[in-house]
């Protein structure tokens, strides 16, 4: 998925809200940076096959370092330490947790069956929602809307640039994902590993801003900190 992943991390912030959006979002999209790290040191590879799916033409054979269910599980349990350690924040890293395990879930319904168990296993899963571009359009877009929403009523925006600095990133991220549907395969894998390698860090500098504009509702607040 792509927004699918961005909407469970917005409504992370209504469960924590004390936890800040840029590492809920790190959270829910951890299983992909660590991909675009190994894609770049040739630990994982990764084939373009156009048409292999409807709205996807990435063959995805060799990522279970990053992407499987039993290093996903690894994964989410260091940042849900560290998290703990950092910040003696329970919930919190009980949510970052979640969140990391919920890439694999969501990868699992809209990958074709290409989604490992543990490196070494030869044993792939998947729904395929990929290959229809309405249902995809349908479920992602549905957890995206439930999870910008959920992000609405648990902060509130200090002023109107803040307020359009918001819907600009979600429409930056909806234009981005009706223009990934179309199935259109990158130039090259080099030239997909780069225009990963600097959005995701636009986009985790531009939440970063947002966190700070756009600060929990104090109600929120001071449920989490009373439980």
């Amino acid at each position: 998925m792509f927004v699918g992943h961005f909407g469970v991390a917005f409504a992370g912030k209504k469960v924590a809200p004390t936890v800040p959006l840029p590492m809920l979002l790190v959270a829910a999209i951890l299983a992909d940076i660590l991909w675009v790290i190994f894609l770049s040191a040739g630990i994982e590879h990764v084939a373009i096959r156009p048409g292999i799916m409807a709205t996807n033409s990435l063959d995805l054979y060799d990522f279970a370092l990053s992407h499987s269910l039993a290093t996903d599980l690894v994964w989410a349990a260091l940042l849900a330490v560290f998290w703990y350690v950092y910040r003696r924040n329970g919930r919190g890293a009980w949510v970052l947790f979640v969140l990391v395990m919920s890439h694999w879930v969501l990868d699992f319904i809209s990958h074709r069956p290409d989604m490992p168990i543990a490196p070494g296993l030869h044993r792939y899963f998947g729904l395929a929602l990929w290959n229809s571009w309405l249902a995809t359009l349908v479920v992602e877009g549905g957890l995206w809307v439930a999870g910008i929403a959920l992000y609405l009523s648990a902060t509130r925006a200090r002023n109107s640039t803040s307020m359009i600095g918001f819907w600009f990133f979600v429409v930056l991220l909806t234009v981005a994902w009706l223009d990934s549907l179309k199935g259109t395969p990158p130039p090259s894998i080099r030239a997909l590993n780069v225009s990963n390698a600097v959005f995701l860090p636009i986009l985790l500098l531009w939440a970063w801003w947002m966190e700070r504009t756009r600060p929990a509702v104090p109600d929120a607040r001071s449920a989490t900190t009373a439980s």
